[in-house]
Parts: structure tokens; C-alpha cells; sequence
């Protein structure tokens, strides 16, 4: 006897979610802070983040992206069309499969880790024992890719039958568990630390440490959701036939996807290969990034789910004149919303990377370099959001070939300026994060114009107003939040005064580019304001 799976309703289901996501990232981001307090924006958080790139790679290319939708698609249809036990039978299937697959994969990586830092990360060499530790360290996280694939899967079975929270919190469990584990053991592998637990300086034993608790963290992201599988009906049997016809049809489900997300996941490697050149370079970059991620993927992944069936609905009916109006208001709202974010970002980088990462062994050197890098993010920032809305309209109009082809070029521009900056400019890693903006703003610029040769999305006169009056906008809100936090700093002492500081900074400047949108005539802040006030808790859709 199986548990009962009612449908519960979509917007608590995305509650949910919501608020699971927003546990993970904060966890996620404790777990930034600890592990750069810990070993410093250098030699040892460099390797770290080098080791964990390519399983971190794979699972956003395969476990949480490709196959898990393919695979979410593929179970559900079984489970509609053929009932509970065939459905069953495709899981298994599935799972025995990635287990051996996977396994397989994980040897081979393990063997053949010299060659993977060789082709990622060649500047490591320039460190003593840089190159070295990075293989070690690699091999011991490649099961990671395993782990956190069968729990995807598992994931994908829970939300088909309705069960969202927790596999929503899978990944909270991940980053409780790896912040524990990991300290733990770090101080476990470390003898001095232990010796001196109130000042302790972490070595490459503790790195170990620290690698051995994500392993555990990846682990009990799969074992904590399944009991809830368990009640479900759901009973493990090894089931590894590779000439079954369902898993051509997973494949051809994935493939698509892989191919485009394979050239985003490119342009991570060569970059962060060009960045094993500087030490501590890969460091700045990454934690850089993971702060441009936060407004990027409340604005720009919202928009774009919003976005892909009104215009898909708009297309099923002919009505090409919606479709361009759909797709011009999302992306104007997604200019709206992520150039002063954009501005923020670029005013205020030093003092919220000095509040987030500023700690321990994290020095005011490295706040200062992580700021350029974030400032030369924030370019870009606009850009990425108006990607994530247009790249929707191209797969709505059947088109998916144009978008995995921007993205293809994208990847030459990118290795073209990433040689010239490190053979003739020499800007380091912030001329990397600035390659990365200007590959955006290419890429977007090749979007937009494939899309106005088939719909209207407004002239050239039209665009270059609104933006003027938003960048306007931007500018007043960046420059605000920037002399408050400024006046902040001159008659506050360090530590929590200057995060209150900071905060009344942020605070004050959002209404500040509201009222200077009103002033300017941009519809789109009464847009925005009712977007916002849909994620409310307790608020009534309007």
C-alpha cells in the first residue's frame, strides 16, 4: 500500500520551494564564509575550489539539470500512462544504471586526475606543491558527482508525486552537513588547530578535512529524502540493462540540454584555467560570482519562467503581435529590475564583500580584489538577466538551434579576450570577470536582434530612451546607497554598526530609484512593485 499523493496547489507548492531555497542559500553562503575564513582567498581555498569544480560541473550539467528534468519527464508520463508499478520499474532502471555509469566514471577520473588539472588549471605549476595537492584533493571529491546525482533522481520521483519539501531542503541538509563534518574533521586532520582551537591556522590536512565533510554533506543530501521514497511504495532493485530502448529515450530527452549547457559550462573551465594563473585568482572570482548569482537568479530565472508560457500560449495561438508584447515587457522589467542591482553591486562591492567574506584569514587584500572582480561583474549583470528572459522565446517559437549557436560564439569571443587580456592587457583576474560581462552583453546583443527579425520588440528610438531613464535611475540609486554607507563608515567603529550601516544604505536606496522611476516617467516601477508584492507571504495573486 502506497502513500497517497494529492496534488497540492501550485502556488503553496512554490512556497514551499521558496522558502527551501532561500534556507539553502543562506546556509550556502555560511559555508562560503567559514571555509574563506578558514584558509584565505590563496594557495589552499584556490585548490580547493579547483578540485570541487569538475564534479561541481557535472552536476549542474547532468544530476540538476539535464537528467533530472528529462528523467522528472520520463517518470511521470510512466506513472500516468502505465501505473505506479512500470513507473517503479523506469526508476530503478534509471538508478542502477547512473550507479554503475557513474561508478565507473569516478574511477576513471580518479586515474586520470593529472591529466583533468593539467587541462583546467595549468597555472597551478608556478605554486610549489599547488599542482600536486589539487590532484590529490580532486580525487577525493569526484564521488561527489555520484552522491548528489542519485539524489537529483530521487528528487525528481518525490516532486512527480507531489512531495516538495524535502527534497526542497535536500540541499539545506547538504550545507548543514558539510559546514559541520567539515570543521570537524578539519580540526580532526589538523594538530596544531586542535592545539590552539580559539586562533587556529589550517593547513592542507584540514583542506582534506574539509573536502572529506562535502563528501559527507553530498551523501546525506540522497539518504535524508529516502524515507520519504520509502513511503511512497518505492523498493530498490537492481535493474542494469543497457540495451533497454527507455534509456535511448532519456538520452534523447538530455542531449539537447547537455549541448547547451555544455558551452556555458566551457566558458567556466577556460576561465578558471586562465585564472590558475593567479594565486588566489580563482578564489576572488568565485566569490565574486556567487554574489552577482543572488540578484541574477531572483530576477532574471523569475522572469523567465514567467516568460516561457505566456509567449508559448501566445505562439499556439498565432498571435505573434502578444508574443512581442510579452517578450518586450519581460525584458523591459528585467532591465528595470537588474540595473540598479547592477549599480548597487558596483557602489557598494568592498563593504558587502568586507561584511561577507572579511574574516580570518580572508584579508582586507583579498576584499579588495574580490571587489574589482565584482564590480567587473556587474556589467554584465543586466545583460544575463535579459538573456535568461529571450532565451525562452527562441525554444517557444521552436528555434533551439539559435541560442545553443550565440552560445557557441559566445565561447570563441571568450577565448579570444580571455589570450589578448593574458598575453597583451594584463588586467588579471578582474579583466577576466570583464571578458565575461562583454561576452554577455554580446551574446544578448545577438539574441535581441535574431528576435526582432521575427517579432516586434520595439525600435531602436524606443529602446535607447527607456534605457537612458532607467540607467539614470540606476545612477542615483547606486550613488545614494553609496554616500549613506560612506557617511556610515566615518562615524561608525567596525563590526555591527557598520553592517547596520550598510543596511540603511541598501534600504534607502531602493525608494530612492523608485521615486526617481516615477519621476522619469518608467512604467515599469508599478510593474515591479506588484511582482514583489506576489512573493509576499499571506498576499492575494493580482
Amino acid at each position: 500500500m502506497t502513500a497517497a499523493a494529492a496534488e497540492p496547489s501550485t502556488r503553496r507548492s512554490a512556497g514551499i520551494v521558496g522558502l527551501a531555497v532561500i534556507a539553502s542559500r543562506l546556509f550556502g553562503l555560511v559555508r562560503e564564509q567559514i571555509f574563506a575564513a578558514m584558509f584565505g582567498a590563496g594557495k589552499l581555498l584556490d585548490v580547493y575550489l579547483a578540485s570541487f569544480q569538475i564534479p561541481n560541473l557535472l552536476r549542474d550539467l547532468f544530476a540538476e539539470g539535464a537528467l533530472s528534468i528529462a528523467f522528472t519527464t520520463m517518470f511521470t508520463r510512466s506513472w500516468d500512462q502505465d501505473g505506479e508499478g512500470p513507473a517503479w520499474e523506469l526508476a530503478n532502471l534509471i538508478l542502477s544504471t547512473m550507479i554503475a555509469v557513474l561508478g565507473v566514471l569516478c574511477l576513471v577520473a580518479i586515474a586520470a586526475s593529472p591529466m583533468l588539472v593539467e587541462l583546467t588549471n595549468h597555472g597551478y605549476h608556478t605554486i610549489p606543491g599547488k599542482f600536486e595537492l589539487t590532484i590529490e584533493l580532486t580525487r577525493v571529491l569526484f564521488p561527489f558527482i555520484l552522491f548528489v546525482s542519485l539524489a537529483a533522481a530521487v528528487m525528481g520521483m518525490l516532486n512527480a508525486r507531489f512531495v516538495f519539501g524535502v527534497p526542497a531542503s535536500a540541499s539545506t541538509v547538504f550545507n548543514i552537513v558539510s559546514i559541520v563534518a567539515g570543521v570537524s574533521l578539519a580540526y580532526l586532520f589538523e594538530p596544531s588547530a586542535r592545539a590552539n582551537w580559539m586562533h587556529p591556522v589550517f593547513t592542507e590536512r584540514a583542506l582534506f578535512g574539509v573536502s572529506a565533510g562535502v563528501l559527507l554533506g553530498g551523501l546525506a543530501q540522497l539518504l535524508m529524502q529516502l524515507p520519504s521514497l520509502y513511503r511512497l511504495g518505492f523498493r530498490f532493485r537492481w535493474r542494469f540493462n543497457l540495451a533497454d530502448p527507455r534509456l535511448a529515450q532519456l538520452w534523447s530527452l538530455m542531449w539537447p540540454s547537455v549541448v547547451a549547457g555544455a558551452a556555458v559550462q566551457v566558458n567556466v573551465l577556460v576561465n578558471g584555467n586562465f585564472a590558475s594563473e593567479i594565486n588566489g585568482g580563482r578564489s576572488w572570482l568565485y566569490c565574486a560570482f556567487r554574489l552577482m548569482q543572488l540578484p541574477l537568479g531572483v530576477f532574471g530565472v523569475s522572469l523567465a519562467t514567467a516568460t516561457l508560457p505566456a509567449v508559448t500560449r501566445a505562439f499556439a495561438r498565432g498571435d505573434m503581435a502578444g508574443f512581442g508584447r510579452t517578450a518586450r515587457d519581460s525584458l523591459r522589467l528585467a532591465w528595470f529590475l537588474a540595473l540598479p542591482a547592477s549599480a548597487g553591486l558596483g557602489f557598494l562591492a568592498r563593504p558587502i564583500i568586507a561584511l561577507i567574506y572579511q574574516h580570518g584569514r580572508f584579508s582586507a587584500h583579498d576584499t579588495a580584489q574580490t571587489a574589482l572582480a565584482l564590480q567587473a561583474y556587474s556589467v554584465g549583470l543586466a545583460a544575463y538577466a535579459a538573456i535568461r528572459v529571450l532565451t525562452p522565446c527562441f525554444y517557444a517559437l521552436g528555434l533551439p538551434k539559435t541560442p545553443l549557436r550565440v552560445s557557441l560564439i559566445g565561447i570563441a569571443i571568450n577565448l579570444a579576450l580571455n589570450l589578448f587580456n593574458a598575453r597583451v592587457l594584463g588586467l588579471g583576474h578582474a579583466g577576466l570577470a570583464l571578458i565575461t560581462s562583454a561576452v554577455a552583453v554580446i551574446n544578448f546583443l545577438q539574441l535581441m536582434t535574431a528576435l526582432s527579425g521575427r517579432v516586434d520588440l520595439g525600435g531602436l528610438s524606443q529602446w535607447s530612451g527607456f534605457l537612458a531613464r532607467c540607467g539614470a535611475a540606476a545612477v542615483l540609486c547606486g550613488a545614494a546607497a553609496w554616500g549613506i554607507n560612506h557617511l556610515a563608515e566615518a562615524v561608525t567603529p567596525n563590526g555591527l554598526w557598520r553592517a547596520v550601516g550598510l543596511a540603511a544604505a541598501i534600504g534607502v536606496s531602493v525608494p530612492v530609484y523608485f521615486v526617481a522611476a516615477q519621476v522619469l516617467r518608467l512604467d515599469e516601477s508599478a510593474e515591479a512593485w506588484r511582482m514583489i508584492r506576489r512573493r509576499l507571504p499571506g498576499r492575494k495573486q493580482i
